[in-house]
């Protein structure tokens, strides 16, 4: 990526940052969803400059960067165009080389943990034909394959499985096709 913009939350007292991410993100992503191409490929890629990995929190920070191989692929997304609605709230850079002295960077992916049992059982009984209290309270068998070893066989009950909670920041987005919340930081 030779190119990028960077997008900056302006502090606002009345309005929260969680919220204003929410915001900004989700047309952000609306935006990239437009310039996809038949494969579903996105010929841009975002990162997070301020986001900070402490012992017991992270946090994203109050900034947002668009990359892109070509200056012409930034001026087509046009992100002062997707965020005019947040104008108040968000500041745009215009469209900059990367540096040629880099340091290094960074690769983010998408975490997708699996922390509520009740959906795991509901999802479980759906796909299995049983209502859900069974699906809840009866052994599963699993095969698990972890990264580093062989497949190996294990049994659980969805009703036993500890609640894990998340510590990578992410944005709660809503979902236009589905209507339903989504957490993200693609």
């Amino acid at each position: 990526m030779k190119f990028y913009l960077e997008i900056t939350l302006l502090p606002n007292p009345e309005v929260g940052i969680h919220f204003l991410w929410s915001k900004v993100y989700q047309q952000i992503h609306l935006g990239l969803v437009e310039i996809q191409d038949d494969q579903g490929h996105v010929p841009m890629g975002v990162a997070f400059p301020e986001y900070v990995q402490g012992d017991k929190r992270r946090v994203l920070g109050v900034k947002l960067r668009l990359f892109a191989e070509h200056e012409a692929t930034l001026s087509q997304f046009n992100a002062s165009h997707w965020l005019a609605r947040l104008s108040d709230y968000v500041h745009c850079t215009s469209i900059r080389p990367v540096p040629e002295k880099l340091v290094g960077y960074a690769t983010y992916q998408r975490e997708q943990p699996k922390t509520n049992k009740e959906r795991l059982a509901r999802r479980y009984a759906k796909r299995h034909g049983m209502d859900l209290a069974t699906a809840l309270h009866s052994a599963v068998d699993l095969t698990v394959k972890p990264p580093s070893g062989e497949t190996y066989k294990a049994q659980l009950r969805y009703c036993d499985m500890t609640q894990k909670t998340v510590t990578t920041p992410f944005i709660r987005l809503q979902s236009l096709s589905g209507g339903q919340n989504v957490l993200s930081v693609d």
